[in-house]
């Protein structure tokens, strides 16, 4: 499956705290953006790289809400899990994140759903991981690839 896109996600890693930072722009108002991220069946639809399918366990997305997903290729399974800390519909998620093959490593993550005008957005998403090591675990774990492959396949849920 070949997905283009008009647009790269940059990632960066800031050299004095442990976070990880993406920004992503879409041809899509936030409204579409933001519920394709919380919308359990959209969501499992884009998450991860390609050949990766994904189940959703539990995705309870409001504030206090919590989630659990699992994606399978080859009889392999990579469990994800975390709580939804603040939801603002359209604007701004923060949650945690963990990998269940690291659960000492849990993540906050915070994602912004900037309204760029014209019906396109910008998403910024920001992830404080627990140290360096973890932050650079995370960076190593073909992580780059498999955002720049789900936000191609987000495009197309989007472009529907």
């Amino acid at each position: 499956m070949s997905i283009t896109s008009t647009y790269e996600t940059t990632i960066s890693a800031d050299p004095t705290v442990p976070m990880v930072r993406l920004e992503r722009e879409f041809d899509a108002p936030p409204e579409k953006v933001f519920r394709a991220h919380t919308d359990p069946q959209l969501y499992a639809r884009w998450v991860g790289p390609l050949g990766l399918h994904t189940e959703i366990d539990v995705f309870d997305c409001r504030t206090g809400g919590a989630y659990s997903y699992r994606m399978i290729r080859d009889g392999q399974e990579f469990g994800f899990s975390g709580c939804f800390h603040e939801i603002r519909p359209n604007r701004l998620m923060v949650q945690t994140f963990t990998f269940d093959g690291a659960p000492d490593d849990v993540a906050l993550e915070r994602i912004v759903f900037e309204d760029l005008g014209d019906g396109r957005c910008r998403l910024i998403a920001t992830s404080l991981c627990e140290s360096f090591e973890a932050r650079d675990a995370y960076l190593a774990s073909g992580m780059q690839e498999g955002v720049q492959q789900g936000y191609r396949k987000l495009d197309a849920v989007l472009a529907e």
